[in-house]
């Protein structure tokens, strides 16, 4: 699966937003409707490459203050075979032809 990394300006919000969305049951923030401004993005295409430039990202003073943050995002289905594998440990095995069993 391709993951999509994200650093981002936070919004700020005054105390009256907070409250007034507390009351409501609203979201604050919701990123489907206004997203946060953009500062950088990268790809990977696995989830440690993802999660390594992420812990990278985390270290710009701007993130490190709070005036941003960092996401990563899946992109695209998940790879079935490549996901048991990982959750497993052990590979899938494949119809490409007769398997030999050992017993």
């Amino acid at each position: 699966m391709r993951f999509l990394i994200v650093r981002t300006d936070i919004r700020a919000a005054a105390d009256d937003e907070l409250a007034a969305a507390w009351a409501q049951g609203q979201r604050l923030r919701d990123e489907q409707t206004s997203p946060e401004q953009r500062r950088q993005i990268l790809r990977a295409d696995d989830r440690d490459a993802a999660l390594l430039l992420a812990r990278a990202l985390s270290t710009v003073g701007a993130v490190r203050s709070g005036r941003q943050r960092v996401k990563v995002l899946p992109v695209g289905r998940p790879d079935r075979r490549l996901h048991a594998e990982t959750r497993t440990g052990n590979p899938q095995p494949t119809n490409l032809g007769p398997q030999s069993r050992s017993g």
